[in-house]
């Protein structure tokens, strides 16, 4: 999931639009096998959850400063800090007048919460139960909240990013945002709060969140992502490029083209 880059072209929205929805029907296709699994008790996956968890509990109980750096790693990956991280780049876009971006950034932070609690209360899976837990969480496993915020998270922050950077900035975003959500994503298992299932449950169910948003937007308001991705890019510019165009060009030909037509 990418936003689309300057061209408002009809074609590049279209196969904007169709990535979009491909990556929410792809994702949500997998994330109803995975389901159908957990709730049907399908024995490969229950023995590959109670495997990775039980060693995983045995390891973090007897090395409890590992133990202790592995829950700070959780903590401050939390679905707190990711929406706080989120609603901070809302409010920046907004203030800066790209509404529609803010706006973007905004429903996946809220259709996000709202789709981890409706799924988990619909599945209700217990979560993992040991007579010496290491760590606590309260609520339903299954899709893991964490490993859900963080890609959504990640995902929406390198988005903004793309059109900002060059190649390297991207694969270094890219390396950073994979980082942090397998890092995340490992710390609840290592915890013993989610089953491995829930963790990828949760990745697939961020996937689902992600497109559909997107691909609601670009129908509801067309080429608006494109057009605020343009203002974004401008607003941010180097002072001494603007100072260089303000100089070649008149004050109204060196705003954005959305800003000047009439």
């Amino acid at each position: 999931m990418h936003l689309t880059n300057g061209t408002t072209r009809p074609t590049a929205h279209n196969r904007s639009l169709l990535r979009d929805a491909a990556l929410a029907l792809g994702c949500a296709a997998l994330f109803g096998l995975l389901a159908a699994l957990v709730t049907g008790h399908w024995r490969p996956l229950v023995r590959y959850d109670q495997e990775w968890i039980g060693e995983l509990h045995t390891y973090a109980r007897e090395h409890r400063m590992w133990t202790a750096s592995v829950q700070t790693l959780s903590d401050i990956g939390g679905t707190v800090t990711m929406r706080a991280l989120l609603g901070i780049a809302a409010g920046w876009l907004w203030l800066i007048g790209a509404r529609v971006l803010a706006g973007w950034v905004a429903a996946q932070t809220l259709v996000g919460w709202g789709a981890q609690w409706a799924l988990k209360l619909a599945f209700d899976r217990g979560r993992p139960s040991f007579p010496d837990p290491v760590s606590h969480a309260g609520g339903p496993a299954f899709p893991s909240g964490h490993a859900m915020a963080s890609v959504i998270t990640c995902a929406v922050l390198v988005g903004l990013l793309w059109y900002r950077v060059h190649r390297r900035g991207r694969t270094a975003a890219c390396l950073v945002a994979a980082a942090t959500v397998l890092t995340i994503g490992w710390t609840r298992i290592a915890l013993g709060v989610h089953w491995p299932s829930d963790v990828l449950a949760g990745w697939l169910a961020a996937g689902i969140v992600l497109g559909t948003v997107t691909a609601v937007i670009q129908v509801w308001r067309p080429g608006a992502l494109a057009r605020d991705v343009r203002r974004v890019n401008w607003r941010t510019r180097p002072r001494v490029q603007r100072v260089v165009v303000s100089a070649g060009r008149s004050p109204r030909t060196a705003a954005p083209p959305d800003e000047t037509a009439h």
